[in-house]
């Protein structure tokens, strides 16, 4: 499965439609994550948490933080 990270990916992954699960950092900044929350359930997908940006960055396998990341279609 495919991952694509960061705030500005994650949202044309899910306005394109292939975006499968979303994950959003819980210290993301509050307007982004609520953007991502509203468009995750625009797309009929409940996003999950992560504890930190810095732990979603890791699980990307980026040396920096990430507010975002989602499994896409390939």
């Amino acid at each position: 499965m495919l991952r694509t990270c960061g705030t500005k990916q994650v949202l044309k992954a899910l306005a394109e439609g292939r975006a499968l699960r979303v994950f959003i950092a819980r210290d993301a900044d509050d307007r982004i994550r609520a953007k991502l929350e509203q468009a995750a359930r625009e797309a009929g997908i409940e996003p999950e948490y992560a504890e930190s940006m810095a732990l979603l960055g890791k699980q990307c396998g980026i040396a920096v933080g990430s507010a975002a990341a989602a499994e896409i279609k390939n």
